[in-house]
This record gives structure tokens, sequence and C-alpha cells, in this order.
């Protein structure tokens, strides 16, 4: 399959961009000129800015699967004003490229909600996928809540916590939904969504539960 990246160097897009190609797919990242250097050899690389919808519609084609990863980088509450500047932005460009261009599919990685904490992360997540749903786009849009990996372990002292929610009958539901999911975890839901997209024209949903039990076929 044909496969555009935006957020290819990030956390989850390096290790996605590599299981991509291992798997025969024909992959492009869109990156800044400065990071190109970061990504495997066999992944090409075109230059231009994710927050731009020219630019990006100007590599991508009709055919493609459009990968959107790109945020802002370790969020927390004091980087609201960032994630409407960068997240929302970006996918707002990514969502008028891809209409404009008719691309085959969107994968978007939005977040849990509703969730108690970092509102304004949840907030321009949801506004994201507020304008996939208005494009009428085919698309598939995961929800995590964490993303444990390397240099992300922190929430690993909350599992029993989550143990105990997910007894508990009332808070059993928010426990799953905002969940913990690993990076490799991720990376396969991902490499899913690209393989097996929705029927044209139709909207898929992938929470937390069904992001652990992703295997590609």
């Amino acid at each position: 399959m044909n496969v555009l990246v935006t957020g290819g160097t990030g956390y989850i897009g390096m290790r996605l961009v590599a299981a991509l190609t291992s798997r025969g797919h024909s992959v492009r990242a869109l990156v800044r000129p400065a990071s190109a250097h970061r990504l495997p050899e066999h992944v090409v690389t075109v230059a231009g800015n994710a927050l731009n919808a020219a630019s990006v519609s100007s590599v991508a084609e009709a055919s493609d699967t459009l990968v959107h990863l790109v945020g802002t980088p370790h969020p927390n509450p004091s980087k609201a004003e960032e994630f409407r500047r960068v997240d929302l932005e970006s996918i707002r460009a990514s969502v008028a490229a891809a209409k404009q261009r008719h691309i085959a599919h969107l994968v978007y990685v939005s977040v849990a909600h509703p969730a108690p904490a970092m509102q304004a992360y949840v907030a321009a997540r949801v506004e994201g996928e507020a304008a996939v749903v208005e494009a009428g786009l085919t698309a598939t849009i995961l929800r995590p809540w964490y993303v444990l990996g390397p240099g992300h372990w922190w929430p690993v002292m909350l599992i029993p916590f989550y143990a105990i929610g997910e007894l508990v009958p009332s808070t059993r539901e928010s426990a799953w939904r905002l969940g913990l999911v690993s990076v490799a975890q991720m990376v396969r839901a991902l490499v899913c969504a690209v393989e097996s997209p929705p029927p044209t024209g139709t909207r898929r949903i992938i929470e937390v539960p069904e992001i652990r039990r992703a295997q590609p076929g």
C-alpha cells in the first residue's frame, strides 16, 4: 500500500515507518529537511510543513493512506497553546489535504475521552476528530490515553490502581477506556488500521481495549 506519514520522526512515527516498510508497504514521510536523516534509508522523505494544508496536499496522492501522527512532544497542561497551534492545526491541514486530493484513507491518533485530566489536550484532539467527521473522509481514529515506552514509563506505578478500577463496576468502563498501552501495541494497531481500512466514506473508532488486542494479519 502507499502510505504517507506526518510525524514520522516522532516517538511512534519512527517505529511505525519501520514496521510498515518491513511489511512491504511503500512509505513516504513528510518531514522538515533538518529531520530527514533520522529516518531509515528505505523510507522516502518529502520535505514539507505538516501545519500547512497546501504543503501536505502537494505530496499526497489519491491512492494514499495518510497516517497523521503530528503532536506536541511530552504533553502537559502548560502546553495548552501549543496543542492548538500544532496538534489541532496539523490535523486540520491533513484533513484539508486529504479532502482536496481524495485520499483513500486517513488514520488519526486522537486521545481517549472523556477524561478527568489534560483538558486542553483532549479538547484539541476532539476538535481534530470533528474535522475528520465533517470532511466525510474514510478514516480510522485511534484513541489511546497514555503510550508506554522508552522515556515514558512513569505511569506503570498506576497499574495497581487500574486493576482495582477494572474490578469495580462503577469505574470499570473508565479504567478500560483510559488504560495504558505500549508503544508496540500502538504500532501494531496502526499497522492493522493501514492494512484494513473501513468501508469507503465511513469512520472507525479504535479504543484502548482494541488497541491492546490488535494483531496484523
